[in-house]
């Protein structure tokens, strides 16, 4: 991910320039090493198998009622999908998607919410799809999800793939200084990351930053989101915000490890981890069972789980209605 990010760089040049801002600038790197962070791929440079993915969902996409909201954070695109005889006052799921995405990649649980009558309401990301800007951070997100919620809300749950279901918890947790926890009833996350904190470290590393850009670098998530780098961590906030959760996870993904799941299991008992063999961390949406599993999910009202001693497979996780 992040050496497509910078292809126009060198990463030896900038591993050197980040080497000398460690002794005479340690600020000036950790504020170069956040903006590099946060940069998002061009959405116009696409991939061929992305065009086709585009032109496929194109009758798909002409099905929603397209929202364009103009917001102190940037343009957002969001798009409204209602099924026939479903009430656009009806419950509405918002939908989130992953790190180099937009709301295409959402098509099958966008279309199973849509079965299970559910008014569902999905946006690109800033820096993603048709939204505008070429940054994207927690904050920035947590943002955009609160302007949507405004105009389109309120939302009875939330589902979101990878860095959408981090987007998600937080904005449920309330955990961006400025905005109020977004109240929702359900949440999903599909091949979703624990630890922020892990992944500061890890792009540290690939950038070979010394211990005070580093953390000049982490300090700067405090200084935009008014919480510290350290609170960012899934399994600690699902403690704190007791929705139940439903964590959909592939064991061989290589993006997102199954460590990260099994973490926010032990969050407690409202927290459920299904696995999703050999379906990796992106096959894994388009697959129809997964999506129908999160649908049912959030369709289901007064839900008791057997929660096994480990995390069950997919198949084998069953809900018990009171």
């Amino acid at each position: 991910m992040w050496v497509s990010t910078m292809t126009r760089f060198s990463l030896s040049i900038l591993k050197n320039l980040f080497g000398t801002f460690e002794y005479v600038a340690p600020s000036l790197g950790g504020r170069l090493a956040f903006w590099l962070f946060c940069r998002t791929p061009d959405p116009m440079q696409q991939t061929e198998k992305e065009r086709r993915l585009l032109a496929q969902s194109q009758d798909f996409m002409r099905q929603a009622r397209r929202h364009h909201l103009t917001t102190t954070h940037g343009e957002i695109t969001a798009y409204e999908f209602t099924n026939w005889g479903a009430r656009r006052d009806g419950p509405a799921v918002l939908v989130l998607h992953g790190w180099r995405s937009r709301t295409e990649h959402m098509r099958a649980v966008v279309e199973a919410l849509l079965r299970r009558g559910f008014r569902v309401v999905s946006m690109d990301l800033p820096g993603h799809g048709t939204s505008g800007g070429r940054v994207l951070n927690i904050p920035k997100a947590v943002a955009a999800v609160n302007s949507v919620a405004q105009w389109l809300g309120p939302f009875d749950s939330m589902v979101g793939h990878s860095f959408g279901g981090a987007v998600a918890l937080n904005a449920i947790a309330g955990s961006v200084a400025g905005f109020a926890a977004v109240p929702v009833r359900r949440l999903v996350t599909i091949a979703s990351p624990n630890a922020l904190p892990e992944l500061f470290s890890q792009f540290g590393a690939f950038l070979g930053l010394g211990p005070r850009t580093q953390q000049a670098f982490e300090d700067r998530v405090e200084v935009i989101a008014g919480t510290p780098l350290r609170a960012f961590v899934a399994a600690e906030q699902l403690r704190q915000v007791h929705v139940p959760t439903l964590v959909i996870h592939a064991p061989e993904d290589k993006e997102v490890p199954s460590s990260d799941a099994i973490a926010m299991d032990e969050a407690g008992d409202h927290v459920t981890v299904v696995w999703a063999p050999g379906l990796g961390h992106r096959r894994i949406l388009a697959d129809t069972g997964i999506a129908s599993r999160a649908a049912e999910f959030v369709a289901t009202r007064r839900i008791t789980w057997l929660k096994p001693a480990a995390a069950a497979p997919l198949e084998d996780c069953l809900p018990v209605l009171d």
